[in-house]
């Protein structure tokens, strides 16, 4: 037998003496003596009767114990040394959806991005929803308030001050300017109080964070689909909380209703699962709609009466470009289920900064907040990034007339891809917000199933040169749907990205007349400047 110190000392032996131990009573026990009655082990053969029989009991305890002897043996002692561990199950388990198609897709275009000028039959990423459509708006503001970017108040130098450990809870300065311009994003129609706010490392954080605050390992949320594809990895991945799709449907739009709700919390009683809350995206991703006035009064109607929670994830609540507008589920609860309604909110979207990572919770639930604020010292925002966005957000001015240039711009944009698409035969869900279109490619598809809709994304991924987001990621029921971006790239980019969809559609099926060229169609009404110029980079 190897040397005790080879083997990692006493703590190696005191490690492996109780599985030894183990094995042993389990042999004892094999041979008939059995611990009494103080140290017995209960016996399932006497509530399984039939082929579970004391035997078959006995030989599975058996193979148990020396599978994990020989497991822990053979992880300790090899040729008489210490061999490395595995790692942990949650860093071995493959439930984090990064083989999502949705990832999928981002990773060829990495490998072959394409550049008008250094790539120009690179693959266009039309699968990634930023808005890169008002950088000039928010460089200008920069070029001309240099304290921000500085680190200075007044002139004076704050770096000392910044440079030091942040209280957890957020610099009141830029907590009390995020909670008025997300009241400004809703048209002053709800009134946020600061106090109220949790800040987190972007939306990502802010959504995880409010399921460990709301369930416990094994609990579920209703999701209506088609979802953004991120949630299974934000939502379940570290928690252990479920997802119960609420299966929408085209033929209303996709909108949710109390029918398909019901039948969501009956499939999740079946499968044994807690319903903890309703998680809606407001507006959605990927419909690029915002929620009717009356659908959002469902939805409370329905977590009251199930007296569950309601969480709404309203990151696109600024690009809302048209009637019926933005509604905020905050509009519509009453004082009565205030606290069980909590809304997520970041600047990735409206003020395209995903890069600097804010997010933030709006709870009117006191646990909640002190929960999720412990929570947040795992993901802060750093206090340079609050220095800045605090002045940035201050001006109001400026808020006002970004907010309506900002959505002027995606209107335009949004216009630009869909009429292009339909100029080739293809048809978008109308939308009225978000960064992307929902977008019916069925006609384009060999077969009418998901097999079908796998075969087309792939060769519009790598024939196409196109990557975008197969509805199947979503969750949607209905083959053929998929997630197509237009914000994240120039007018220029995405009258390519439409020639070669054009080509492609032409070559699958019968050619279809068009007014004019698709690279002429929108010449005239664009206004492309610095902004564009930018997003080619």
């Amino acid at each position: 037998m190897a040397d005790p110190a080879t083997l990692g000392g006493t703590r190696t032996i005191s490690y492996i003496a109780p599985l030894l131990t183990s094995l042993l009573s389990t042999l004892a026990f094999w041979s008939g003596a059995v611990p009494g009655a103080s140290g017995s082990i209960s016996n399932p053969a006497a509530s399984h009767p039939g082929p579970y029989t004391a035997y078959t009991w006995k030989l599975e305890l058996l193979a148990r114990v020396v599978s994990r002897w020989k497991g822990k043996m053979v992880s300790l002692v090899a040729d008489g040394k210490p061999q490395p561990q595995p790692l942990s199950t949650k860093a071995a388990c493959n439930s984090h959806g990064q083989d999502s198609s949705y990832f999928l897709g981002w990773e060829e275009y990495e490998r072959n991005p394409y550049d008008p000028v250094a790539n120009p039959g690179g693959i266009i990423q039309m699968g990634l929803a930023e808005n890169q459509l008002s950088f000039d708006l928010l460089e200008e503001w920069l070029e001309a308030n240099p304290d921000a970017l500085g680190l200075r108040r007044g002139g004076a130098s704050v770096f000392r001050e910044l440079a030091l450990f942040q209280d957890y809870h957020g610099m009141p300065a830029f907590k009390n300017a995020l909670a008025r311009f997300m009241s400004e994003q809703r048209g002053f129609m709800v009134a946020f109080d600061p106090r109220n706010i949790v800040l987190t490392a972007g939306a990502t954080s802010a959504n995880e964070a409010l399921v460990f605050c709301l369930a416990d390992h094994g609990d579920a949320f209703l999701i209506p689909t088609p979802y953004y594809p991120g949630f299974d990895r934000d939502l379940k991945w570290r928690t252990g909380a479920e997802i119960v799709p609420v299966h929408c449907i085209s033929a209303n739009g996709f909108r949710v209703t109390r029918a398909a709700l019901e039948d969501a919390f009956r499939r999740a009683q079946k499968q044994r699962l807690r319903v903890k809350a309703v998680l809606i995206t407001n507006p959605s991703n990927p419909l690029g709609t915002t929620s009717p006035r009356a659908d959002l009064e469902m939805l409370v109607d329905f977590v009251a009466a199930k007296g569950i929670h309601l969480v709404s994830d309203e990151i696109y609540s600024g690009t809302a470009f048209a009637e019926p507008g933005f509604v905020s589920v905050l509009e519509v609860a009453g004082a009565e289920l205030s606290d069980r309604v909590h809304v997520v909110y970041s600047l990735s979207k409206d003020l395209g900064l995903p890069g600097f990572r804010v997010g933030a919770i709006y709870s009117a639930n006191a646990g909640v907040v002190s929960a999720a604020t412990k929570m947040s010292s795992f993901g802060l925002v750093s206090s340079q990034t609050q220095h800045l966005l605090a002045s940035l957000l201050g001006d109001r001015d400026f808020t006002r007339r970004y907010i309506a240039e900002n959505t002027r711009r995606i209107k335009e944009r949004r216009d630009q891809l869909a009429e292009g698409l339909a100029a080739i035969g293809i048809e978008c869900l109308e939308s009225n917000a978000g960064l992307f279109c929902w977008v019916n490619m069925r006609r384009l598809m060999r077969s009418r199933s998901f097999e079908g809709e796998m075969e087309l994304w792939k060769k519009v991924v790598f024939e196409v040169g196109l990557n975008i987001s197969p509805g199947s990621s979503c969750h949607c029921r209905e083959p053929g749907w998929f997630r197509v971006c237009f914000a994240n790239m120039s007018a220029k980019t995405l009258d390519v990205a439409l020639q070669r969809l054009a080509a492609f559609a032409a070559a699958a099926g019968p050619a279809r007349t068009m007014s004019c060229p698709i690279r002429f169609s929108w010449a005239n009404r664009l206004t492309p400047g610095a902004a564009d110029r930018k997003a080619e980079r």
